[in-house]
């Protein structure tokens, strides 16, 4: 065989396949349901695997399986040395492989509640759901976790393999009431195409070919299901929508906007549209590695080029003008808590829609829900893995459709802003229109004007610290000063706004971002009249008063970190609530079982051990005539 006869048989080869359909789908349920068991099993039986895989199953086996002489085909799945120890998957595992009549791309998920926000992972980008039961065990509590979590990520047809069946006697009558209890349980998530199998994933019933133990069951062998299912989403049908994720600038010459398309097509000559701006324009060109298009469809990656000169950023939507996506600065939406830390109304987390990275603020928890039942609970925060409806406020309007009608412009994902790392993962319902029907007040005068008439810059002097470190006294002092030199101030104190402004709220980690919040937007406020405002929290969280510091302008903001140890606190104690603390009379008490971050570059450090609350007030007082705040 000569290099031309292998190459046209290679291109043929990779033309066929690209010319079958691709179906992505994972496997969850509970733990040792079989997950892995089945796909290994599946590529087993397909003759899908190398020789060296053999040899090393062959090998893994005698040292990890669970299965005595046979083969443990789990072991093709679960890669980590970890998983195969404790023979348990924590990982997502993908696997890739293809039939004569399609491609597949399986994710194994986790079967563990604690890596639900693994399996949230592995279905986010699935067409098809496999769950798992075990026949012996029937439907169990992470069997209704995966199927709600499943749903809730868009996820419409449902593979329900009654696994173990062998184990069970291939007894019809233990299959159809776990079918029957699942259907019921589900019939409210919105599966539109769901098939129960009976199966052995270690002997291989119904897995390939229909087996002649169940002779009672009718329906499709498992992988003839997967061949034939139709999951196709028609995105391509959709409204055209293509986040922009880099304006492409090589040169003077050439300007174009970069991106994937996530729904409908767009053809040369289009008009399309900037969904945030509304701004127009015609599609010049449609530009690929491999050459201009005259069209792309859903899931190319392309750049635009555009007729006309418009403002255009990363983060921007292209859609088609009468069909635009909703644009608003605050939403509805499911989200999935996946942080150890739980999640706080009020406090700012980052928000990544499609190609957009905003700041956001988690204005209102409505419930959680309770996954076993589906009922909505009244709750203040999320823990792990716990699923909430809320509503949510982005600094600035985006771009996006509902969940339910496109996955890639409806899904977001929390960022938490002190460590980066995924906090949640969420589906927008829809939006609360705030952008279009709440507008800001225009002011007959200014800031600057009323700032001048009082001869001062107005700013927020933010003395933090522990109780009993001196906060208040030296923040008295200082306002005391600041009015004998006929300068404009106002004093927000931790106990007297708790009498009026925050009286609803309490002591707990959620109710301490909320209280921050409300006096950083009262004190937003004042400062804008002009004024100098005074405001001594304990205020524990470094990240909500980082959240008070973006309120302002550059500079408005001084953090005054009145740093004097617990120990010199608690002999202090001038209101004994350390005392009661340590007692356990006071729950939540910051210092004793609620934690302090101290500032890391506070704009002035006070330290009361070494000066008396007059020199501490003085040098505040010197910082503002340094910086010009006062004269």
């Amino acid at each position: 065989m000569n290099d031309i006869t292998i190459h046209s048989d290679l291109a043929k080869f990779l033309a066929e396949q690209e010319s079958k359909s691709l179906l992505r789908f994972l496997t969850c349920g509970s733990v040792d349901d079989g997950k892995s068991t089945l796909i290994g099993r599946l590529l087993y039986d397909s003759k899908l695997l190398f020789d060296d895989h053999l040899s090393a199953l062959e090998k893994d086996s005698k040292k990890h399986g669970t299965t005595g002489d046979d083969i443990d085909f789990a072991l093709l799945v679960d890669g980590l040395e970890a998983e195969r120890e404790q023979g348990i998957t924590i990982d997502v595992a993908y696997r890739f492989f293809a039939t004569e009549k399609r491609r597949f791309i399986v994710a194994d998920c986790p079967g563990h509640e604690q890596y639900t926000r693994n399996m949230a992972t592995g279905a986010s980008n699935s067409e098809l759901a496999v769950i798992l039961i075990d026949a012996r065990k029937g439907v169990l509590t992470q069997t209704r976790r995966h199927a709600y979590i499943a749903s809730l990520l868009g996820i419409r047809h449902v593979v329900l393999a009654v696994n173990k069946i062998d184990l069970v006697n291939y007894a019809q009558d233990v299959f159809e009431p776990i079918v029957a209890e699942f259907k019921e349980f589900a019939k409210d998530l919105g599966f539109t195409n769901m098939v129960a199998i009976p199966m052995s994933a270690r002997f291989g019933d119904n897995v390939i070919e229909k087996s002649p133990n169940t002779p009672w069951y009718t329906g499709p062998a498992f992988l003839s299901h997967l061949e034939s299912v139709d999951v196709d989403t028609a995105l391509a049908e959709k409204p055209f929508r293509m986040p922009v994720q880099w304006v492409n600038r090589p040169n003077l010459d050439f300007r174009g906007f970069s991106g994937t398309i996530v729904g409908g097509r767009v053809r040369k000559g289009d008009r399309v549209v900037v969904a945030k701006s509304g701004r127009e324009s015609t599609v010049k060109r449609i530009v690929t590695m491999d050459g201009d298009l005259d069209e792309a469809v859903a899931g190319a990656a392309i750049t635009i080029c555009l007729a006309d000169e418009v403002d255009i950023s990363r983060g921007d939507v292209l859609c088609e003008p009468t069909a635009r996506p909703e644009v608003s600065e605050q939403f509805a939406a499911h989200v999935l808590w996946m942080m150890d830390d739980e999640l706080l109304p009020g406090r700012q987390y980052l928000l990544k829609v499609g190609t957009a990275l905003v700041p956001a603020t988690i204005s209102e928890l409505k419930h959680k829900v309770d996954v076993n039942t589906l009922e909505h609970l009244a709750a203040k925060t999320l823990q792990l893995n716990e699923v909430g409806y809320l509503n949510i406020s982005t600094s600035r309007p985006i771009a996006f459709d509902p969940y339910v009608e496109n996955r890639d412009t409806g899904g977001f994902i929390v960022i938490d802003r002190f460590t980066n790392a995924t906090a949640g993962a969420g589906m927008i319902d829809f939006g609360l229109r705030r952008a279009t029907n709440v507008h800001w007040q225009a002011m007959t005068t200014n800031k600057r004007l009323r700032s001048a008439i009082k001869g001062q810059r107005p700013a927020v002097l933010w003395f933090t610290g522990l109780s009993g470190s001196g906060k208040s006294t030296i923040a008295n002092l200082v306002e005391q000063k600041l009015c004998n030199l006929g300068r404009h101030t106002y004093m927000l104190d931790g106990d007297n706004v708790r009498h009026g402004l925050n009286r609803d709220l309490g002591f707990t980690d959620a109710d301490r971002v909320e209280n921050i919040r409300r006096v950083g937007e009262a004190a937003r406020l004042f400062v804008d009249a002009g004024q100098i405002v005074l405001v001594s929290f304990i205020s524990p969280f470094r990240s909500e008063r980082r959240m008070a510091r973006e309120l302002l302008e550059s500079g408005e903001f001084i953090e005054i970190f009145v740093d004097t140890p617990i120990e010199i606190c608690m002999q202090r104690d001038p209101k004994g609530l350390y005392e009661k603390a340590q007692a356990g009379e006071i729950k939540n008490f910051t210092g004793i079982d609620s934690p302090y971050e101290a500032p890391e570059l506070a704009d002035i450090v006070l330290r009361t051990v070494e000066k008396s609350p007059e020199q501490s007030a003085d040098e505040v007082i010197e910082f503002l005539r340094d910086r010009s705040f006062i004269v």
